[in-house]
């Protein structure tokens, strides 16, 4: 693949709720994703099965293989997730254990957004050291730089599901500027 080839950043939200500031976020990255990057909004959370080791081999579930796929064609990843009792949701996790085994993570860059409003206790700490402890289990590369905290708030949110605050779109569009300089990097090492 040439340095100069579009960069292709797949967005995991970790929420399943509806009007999510998490995944509005993410849409919002993929509404004002800059030229020569593509963002692509994973949208099968709620169909992947509870992850059982033993269900790890072909022929896999359809949503797993799907998960996988989209994961592998991806130049890199952003994930902005919520943090539920302490922790990743449930469904988000089981996202990541089906990752874990099939080594599509494995060197991808990956860089997280931190979306818990200003009235969270802890800011979403909780569940970012729990992502960052799985993402080791991936192999990703974290792409340290790219991993910021952008408080959004409900009434942020447009009626289209996007946010329109400047200060949040240029903090956004820096993220996914470092993510691509990273990948454009590591393309040109190669």
């Amino acid at each position: 693949m040439t340095a100069d080839a579009p960069v292709q950043v797949l967005l995991l939200s970790g929420s399943l709720r509806a009007g999510s500031t998490n995944t509005a976020l993410l849409q919002t990255a993929q509404a004002i994703s800059p030229s020569g990057l593509r963002c692509t909004l994973y949208a099968g959370l709620a169909s992947l099965p509870p992850f059982n080791p033993d269900d790890d081999h072909e022929p896999l579930h359809p949503a797993v293989v799907d998960l996988r796929r989209q994961v592998a064609q991806a130049s890199a990843l952003l994930v902005c997730t919520p943090e539920y009792a302490g922790g990743l949701p449930g469904s988000f996790k089981n996202l990541l254990d089906w990752l874990v085994g099939g080594g599509e993570g494995d060197r991808k860059p990956v860089a997280w957004i931190n979306a818990a409003g200003p009235g969270a206790p802890t800011g979403a700490a909780d569940a970012h050291r729990s992502l960052s402890t799985v993402l080791g289990y991936l192999g990703a590369d974290l792409v340290e730089e790219a991993c910021v905290r952008v408080p959004v708030l409900r009434q942020q949110i447009g009626l289209d599901g996007l946010i329109q605050d400047p200060e949040v779109q240029a903090q956004v569009a820096a993220v996914l500027e470092s993510i691509a300089a990273r990948v454009r990097a590591d393309r040109a090492a190669l």
